[in-house]
């Protein structure tokens, strides 16, 4: 059987793009190399230069822009391991935390209550308010988050028992 002028425009084009798709994939190999950055135009680390520092909470936290302890922008990842959470407590500027994995549990208000959290899956985005109560963490996996807020990032008990 001799296909029609439609499949055989289709089977060329098909073939065409693979064809186009090889070459790009060759050339791009070819032109990758070591390649210097200028460093006025951008600062960055590879995961194994991101320093973790193990907390007494549970998590680990490594802060990758800023200074908590001063005024002004500052970027933290924080891991929370599994099975570990803050108690209530609160900030005295408003964060921005984005969910880059596993499952992290929020809950609000100074009585400490794991049944009254809400779980919130990587990709979710939440704003703690400043001086508002609250208290997070992991319940059965590790969860990492991107904590971004304005200096100092203290953080003030508020626990009522």
């Amino acid at each position: 059987m001799i296909p029609d002028r439609k499949s055989q425009r289709y089977l060329f084009s098909a073939a065409g793009l693979v064809a186009l798709a090889a070459f790009v994939s060759l050339v791009s190999l070819g032109s990758a190399k070591a390649t210097n950055l200028n460093p006025a135009a951008l600062l960055y680390k590879l995961p194994a230069q991101i320093n973790w520092v193990e907390q007494p909470n549970g998590a680990s936290q490594a802060v990758v822009a800023g200074d908590l302890s001063k005024p002004g922008l500052y970027v933290e990842l924080v891991r929370w391991h599994a099975h570990h959470f803050s108690r209530p407590h609160f900030h005295p500027n408003d964060r921005f935390i984005m969910v880059l994995s596993g499952t992290w549990w929020v809950g609000t208000g100074a009585k400490y209550d794991l049944d009254n959290t809400v779980p919130l899956p990587a990709g979710s985005f939440v704003t703690h308010f400043g001086k508002q109560i609250h208290y997070d963490g992991a319940k059965d996996e590790d969860t990492v988050l991107e904590i971004v807020g304005e200096g100092p990032g203290t953080s003030t008990p508020a626990e009522v028992k």
